[in-house]
């Protein structure tokens, strides 16, 4: 994909549908409980119909895609591992072993892992998107050029665009990917104009020690790459890593097609945030899990005027915190499709008194 074609495509991301907003908030209303009783998980709804543009859900098919990428920036010490677990993992989610694998079977929800940039031979059973092995050290220059940065959201795009036509309906995200925090924090750093102390955690468990190196070599990146923040491509070429790239085309191509995405934490949060400053339109398909435990996941949900239906400490990553809210799905929908209603109850509905 160019960034010609990728403009066009934006150009095509429409508002959500707020008929279909209005129509879920006023079937919601009809229903034998108090107004609003559920709260986000109400909103949820209306979203994901202005979204889609009905207010009728089948969600029943549903996939966690989990992103794997290496990151060049892991050579200057950021963090506790080094590239080769994220090979590891990789294997293991090929192999249906990890947490997020777990909790998927317990959500009725497939699995589908993407080499988008690994260094090594492709692994089997993960499906091969890769743009390189693994981005170059941002410390040193550019982590990707800015094609391959638009080659990585061309990516994500088509795995929506597949997965749709597969008749998938709600998705979530995950990634997997050594020194990731690394790249998001300076990404989020650049693009909300904070300092990199308050935008960077210790991801995995660093030491004070380790924690300060991840703070010097994203600032030694931005001072060396000078990424211009009003040009998320720029940013995020310059700074971010291939999973960053697809998870922000993962977003882009839930509002091409209708489908809610689901952010998982910090790391997805800030692809997101990159879909968004691209076509602020886009913010439809955005549905907030959880908030992670990462310093600057709070701002930037924020920043996307996204709030969770989860706060419970999460960091763990490959999309577990995604998939944890998925059953708050299902419960909604219990009770949107099956709840009988204020008439059929006999009941006087309630009106709203403020």
């Amino acid at each position: 994909m160019t960034e010609t074609e990728l403009n066009a495509l934006l150009a095509g991301i429409t508002p959500p549908d707020e008929a279909a907003r209005a129509a879920a908030h006023a079937h919601w209303a009809g229903l034998a409980k108090p107004l609003g009783g559920l709260g986000r998980l109400e909103t949820m709804l209306e979203d994901a119909a202005a979204l889609t543009g009905s207010a009728e859900f089948d969600l029943s098919r549903r996939a966690v895609v989990v992103l794997c990428a290496d990151n060049g920036v892991v050579a200057q010490g950021v963090s506790q591992t080094g590239q080769e677990v994220t090979r590891a993992v990789a294997e293991n989610l090929a192999m249906r072993r990890t947490s997020v694998c777990q909790m998927a079977r317990a959500a009725h929800c497939d699995v589908v892992p993407v080499d988008m940039g690994m260094a090594g031979e492709p692994v089997p059973g993960v499906r091969n998107c890769r743009i390189a092995a693994g981005t170059m050290d941002f410390t040193a220059g550019p982590a990707m050029s800015r094609a391959e940065a638009v080659q990585a959201i061309g990516e994500g795009i088509a795995l929506v665009r597949e997965l749709a036509e597969d008749g998938y309906r709600l998705i979530a995200t995950g990634e997997m990917g050594i020194g990731n925090t690394t790249t998001s924090s300076a990404v989020a750093a650049v693009l909300l104009g904070q300092p990199v102390e308050l935008m960077t955690g210790r991801g995995a468990g660093l030491s004070d020690e380790g924690l300060a190196r991840k703070v010097d070599a994203i600032c030694r990146g931005i001072l060396k790459n000078e990424p211009d923040p009003e040009e998320p491509l720029d940013v995020l070429s310059k700074l971010g890593g291939f999973d960053i790239a697809g998870l922000c085309g993962i977003f882009l191509g839930g509002a091409l097609a209708g489908v809610p995405v689901l952010a998982d934490g910090f790391i997805s949060g800030v692809a997101a945030l990159c879909a968004v400053r691209l076509c602020p339109a886009a913010a439809k398909a955005v549905f907030a899990s959880h908030c992670s435990a990462e310093p600057a996941a709070r701002m930037v949900l924020e920043a996307l005027g996204k709030a969770p239906v989860i706060t419970a400490g999460l960091h763990l990553g490959e999309g577990t915190g995604a998939v944890a809210s998925i059953p708050l799905w299902d419960m909604a929908l219990a009770v949107y499709g099956g709840c009988y209603s204020f008439a059929e109850g006999g009941i006087e509905p309630y009106k709203p008194q403020c």
